[in-house]
């Protein structure tokens, strides 16, 4: 290092290869955040509800239908009319969340589904178990909004992919837990197994609430209610770094409007960021940049459910029955090995999405799920137009169906989740959230309310071609309209959208500005640790 000698113009002199830049090393990456994912882990088992009201009323049905003796249509309309009903939960969810906090929100919705488990298992007859259905839908969808809402929060940019994929792997896990209900009661009399199968969901529901009540309010609701020291106290326990701590902090405190010299423990919060002006900004006066966020938001749930993901759980007896399985046993079995492989795809989705990104995850995904409907869609066409037993085309359809949940559960699924939670404005999120939940339920319903009819119409394997179009439709919205939002904090995230169809040059230009940012930075901690050595 003696031969170096700073130049006049501040330069540096000599061969610079040999200079040590401790600065532009890549820094280590940080270990996952114990506690961020301990609050995640526990808001997002609220999802479970969600999960065990699926996976349960897939085997329960069969039972209500012979103890109740109902129709085909009002089997429809009792396997949809839930997603409506839940709904109603996630409207009110978003406004709810920003008057009570996010975490009295999730202990509200496990109130509310105990209460809907009960009446469900206590149902004497059709419109009884309507009521339950009513009740338990509610609380689903508190928890549907609420659960990434928190956990987009509370999670460090550094590993939000993996934790906001929390409540798609509970809605599976719960999905698993109500098939084996469904297994276990299935012995018993008819017109005692189903309502075991529905009551038995009280238990979960009492668990998550008393769980919740140890978890940290958000630290953006606090900033929000102008509880600076308390949001404070909580970024610090979930962030990677003390430096990350202060600027999620200031970074939250510019979007409350909260001034940034402002330090004080409990400040006053101007009345225009409670939500007045929430709905102005989202539907009357948007800008480009939230009508971008909610075009991706909206279309995102809507194709997640237009790609036939429910009818394929919620009526698997019925579509193995239509591929040859006639057992009931074989066809609960056969179910449960869907939530099996399901679940532990989207463990693999999880560790994935914040290493390779959000893009590369949602497009192979969505590209597998229609190759592996139009595989299904072909196996049912053959068996049902055969007169004899094919057991290749049952095989083919058995093999599409469980490749289908595990691709859709490494993409489609959870990250429909980490996305949409992650790019609204805090001054937005938990309406923009409510709102994209409510897409997903309304589409929800209108899947699992025609699918029968829609197969009577024509043919079940025509149903599925139908499902492989829509999954085709979006892989072409998601790769002209996506932006990559992986390792992005959420507060600049809001920049990359506004541009529509032009997303990659705003991409570009963050990209650049941020490198240049950093090389300032690196440029400038060398010259406190070098001084003699820069000019």
């Amino acid at each position: 290092m003696a031969d170096r000698k700073p130049e006049n113009n501040g330069a540096f002199s000599g061969d610079s290869s040999h200079l040590p830049v401790p600065a532009f090393d890549p820094p280590a990456k940080p270990k996952t955040n114990k506690f961020a994912m301990a609050c995640s882990f526990l808001a997002s088992m609220t999802s479970i509800l969600l999960g065990y009201d699926i996976g349960v009323m897939t085997g329960a049905i069969i039972y209500i239908q012979k103890d109740l003796h109902i129709t085909d249509v009002q089997k429809e309309v009792i396997m949809g009319i839930f997603s409506l009903y839940s709904l109603i939960g996630s409207a009110v969810a978003g406004p709810t969340s920003d008057w009570i906090g996010r975490r009295l929100t999730i202990v509200l919705a496990g109130v509310i589904f105990f209460f809907g488990a009960l009446f469900m298992g206590l149902a004497t007859n059709y419109a009884f178990l309507m009521v339950g259905r009513f009740v338990a839908g509610i609380g689903v969808g508190y928890a549907l909004m609420i659960a990434p809402v928190y956990t987009a929060e509370v999670a460090p940019a550094s590993c939000r992919g993996f934790l906001l994929s929390f409540p798609e792997l509970f809605i599976n896990i719960g999905a698993v837990i109500g098939f084996t209900s469904d297994l276990a009661f299935s012995r018993m009399p008819t017109n005692l197994g189903w309502r075991f199968m529905l009551g038995i969901g009280m238990i979960p529901s009492v668990i998550l609430t008393l769980l919740t009540l140890i978890m940290p309010e958000s630290p953006r609701w606090l900033v929000m209610q102008g509880r600076l020291a308390e949001a404070k106290q909580v970024l610090e326990r979930t962030s990677d770094t003390s430096e990350e701590a202060e600027s999620r902090l200031s970074d939250i405190k510019q979007a409350a409007g909260i001034p940034e010299h402002c330090n004080d423990d409990v400040v006053s919060i101007p009345k225009r960021h409670h939500g007045k002006h929430v709905w102005r900004e989202l539907f009357v006066h948007p800008t480009p940049a939230v009508l971008h966020i909610m075009l991706c938001a909206f279309g995102m749930h809507f194709f997640q459910m237009t790609s036939g993901i429910e009818p394929v759980i919620l009526y698997s007896p019925e579509i193995f029955e239509k591929a040859g399985i006639k057992n009931d046993t074989y066809k609960l079995l056969a179910t449960m090995a869907i939530g099996i492989v399901k679940t532990m795809s989207i463990v693999v989705a999880m560790f994935m999405s914040d290493k390779i990104g959000r893009r590369p995850l949602l497009l192979t995904s969505v590209g597998g799920c229609c190759v592996c409907l139009v595989g299904l869609a072909t196996g049912l066409t053959f068996v049902q137009n055969s007169d004899h037993r094919l057991v290749w085309a049952v095989a083919l359809c058995v093999g599409s169906i469980l490749c289908y949940v595990s691709i859709f559960a490494i993409g489609l699924g959870p990250l429909t989740w980490v996305y949409s939670s992650e790019i609204f404005p805090l001054r937005l999120r938990a309406q923009g959230c409510g709102l994209a939940v409510a897409v997903n339920r309304v589409t929800s319903a209108v899947c699992t309310m025609t699918f029968i009819s829609l197969y009577k119409a024509i043919t079940i394997g025509g149903a599925f071609f139908l499902y492989a179009g829509f999954a085709a439709l979006a892989w072409v919205f998601f790769y002209t309209l996506f932006p990559e939002t992986r390792g992005k904090a959420l507060e600049e995230i809001e920049a990359l959208f506004g541009k529509f169809f032009k997303w990659r040059s705003t991409m570009s230009a963050l990209n650049e500005k941020k490198c240049d940012v950093n090389e300032h930075m690196a440029f400038g901690a060398m010259q406190k640790e070098k001084p003699d050595e820069l000019g």
